[in-house]
């Protein structure tokens, strides 16, 4: 006697875990990729941030003026902070950057006194700096505005070829976390095609028949998704000891969208393959589930 067909629960388990498995990575890879454009316009912004519209003083310039112009800076939306810098300051920091005193050679100190301001991330591009430079003109006691213009344009070309590079890939990689995500659901709900069709042949309705595989795939989902996050803390974690301080990777508004990315990836996908899955085999004929 041939041996006995064994129960399909094995390979209805190693089918179900080989799918979630799929899924898991799919998402880890999602996961990945909204990390680095969260993490990216973190980057830009803080560089942008680090934009600095040296505002250099006169050597007349009266103290109310000064004390005038800080107001104003400290009261627009442009500035995130601003640093006043004496012609000490200037002098000791040219100093330590260069390691030499130019009072030696000239016997008195030609640096000038200047407030550094440090531009908001929106208004560090070079429009709008000219812009800011129209506004201050009138001030009493200001010689000239200094910025590195070049510097600039630089950053803020680099920072959009990286977030158009990043977007485009993001947009690759969610099509083909479909195309997976989907195949790897149809793979499992072609299994159960019979159930399905023995189902409708009692007469249940579509809804009930559709119900098990429904709650199925939101627990699949959401197991998929805490999978797929916890590769990628530690992910995460690893590279963080690796930086060290450098920087800080644990931050909310990089995290948070990075976790509400993966998990509506994970349940939107899941839940609508599954949704079509079972309805193709549903609308199908007996005779025609043998030929699929």
């Amino acid at each position: 006697m041939g041996h006995a067909y064994k129960p399909r629960k094995n390979s209805f388990f190693n089918q179900h875990f080989t799918s979630t498995v799929s899924i898991v990575l799919v998402l880890f890879m999602v996961g990945l990729i909204a990390f680095l454009l969260a993490f990216a316009n973190e980057i830009a912004q803080y560089t942008k941030e680090h934009v600095t519209l040296s505002i250099v003083l006169s050597d007349d310039a009266a103290e109310a003026d000064v004390a005038r112009l800080e107001r104003y800076v400290s009261a627009c939306d442009f500035a995130k902070r601003y640093e006043y810098i004496s012609k000490e300051q200037a002098l000791q920091e040219h100093i330590d950057g260069l390691g030499e005193d130019p009072t030696e050679l000239l016997g008195y100190n030609p640096l000038r006194a200047s407030i550094e301001v440090y531009l908001q991330a929106d208004y560090a591009c070079a429009d709008s700096i000219e812009v800011i430079r129209q506004k201050l003109r009138p001030f009493q006691g200001i010689d000239d505005f200094v910025y590195q213009k070049d510097m600039i344009q630089l950053l803020n070309h680099n920072v959009n070829r990286v977030a158009i590079a990043l977007s485009i890939i993001a947009l690759i990689l969610l099509f083909i976390s479909v195309a997976l995500i989907n195949n790897t659901i149809r793979i499992s709900v072609y299994s159960q095609r019979f159930l399905i069709n023995t189902m409708k042949l009692v007469g249940a309705r579509p809804g009930f028949i559709r119900k098990p595989f429904m709650r199925r795939a939101a627990g699949n989902s959401v197991l998929a998704a805490v999978l797929a996050l916890a590769i990628l803390g530690g992910a995460l974690y690893y590279v963080q000891n690796e930086v060290g301080t450098l920087l800080n990777l644990y931050q909310w508004r990089i995290v948070l969208p990075v976790v509400v990315a993966v998990f509506a990836v994970s349940f939107v996908i899941v839940m609508f393959s599954t949704w079509f899955a079972v309805n193709r085999y549903l609308r199908m004929k007996t005779d025609d589930l043998f030929y699929v």
